[in-house]
């Protein structure tokens, strides 16, 4: 298995890591309800399922 031959710095360390870096996620607006989401993504608001500004489903009511 190969086994680096000299350390490292932290420096050389650094510098190879700078492109690893978080980046916030990119959010869509629904149309019809103005709530934020993952683009390409259904989501659940007020008991209905949404997907592209259109209502999918909805939660069933248990009695």
């Amino acid at each position: 298995m190969p086994n680096p031959k000299r350390k490292l710095s932290k420096t050389r360390r650094d510098k190879r890591r700078t492109h690893y870096k978080a980046f916030a996620k990119q959010l869509a607006v629904c149309p019809t309800t103005g709530e934020h989401h993952l683009p390409h993504r259904a989501f659940w608001l007020e008991g209905k399922l949404y997907y592209n500004g259109k209502v999918v489903m909805e939660k069933e009511v248990l009695a």
